[in-house]
């Protein structure tokens, strides 16, 4: 194992997401002992929910910066994530999903804070799409 310092992670979201997405993902890469999963759940207390999201951030940080993966901009982790952004080492994606995360495992020692949030958005966004373009295309033109 390298003795290089790595980015930690907080994924932060409504109900359970956040662990069954680290669930998911360390199904595919293995223990992600750099990433915590805060769930809050509809009727948390916000300084309750601030307060845990601070605990994982300290639990992760090695000193390099910390990205936090929220579910929904605009929502509430979102909008408790944000009380973070005064710290230089601390950025925020939105919209987590599976994919996301895995990108995160794989290249959390080698880029730094603000190329692995720019890396992990990107990854979101080239995971959605309409299966069916892909899967069946000739459906599709049939249909048009």
């Amino acid at each position: 194992m390298s003795d290089t310092k790595r980015i930690g992670g907080v994924i932060i979201s409504h109900g359970q997401l956040a662990n069954e997405l680290v669930g998911a993902a360390e199904a595919v890469v293995g223990d992600l002992d750099h990433i915590r999963a805060v769930s809050i759940g509809w009727h948390d207390d916000v300084e309750m929910a601030k307060a845990e999201i601070e605990q994982a951030i300290k639990e992760v940080s090695e000193g390099i910066g910390v990205l936090l993966l929220t579910d929904m901009f605009g929502g509430t982790p979102t909008n408790i994530a944000a009380m973070f952004l005064d710290s230089n080492d601390v950025e925020i994606v939105t919209g987590v999903n599976l994919p996301m995360v895995i990108k995160f495992a794989s290249i959390a020692r080698e880029t730094t804070l603000h190329d692995l949030a720019k890396e992990v958005e990107e990854q979101g966004k080239e995971a959605i799409c309409r299966a069916t373009t892909l899967l069946l295309p000739q459906k599709l033109k049939k249909d048009a």
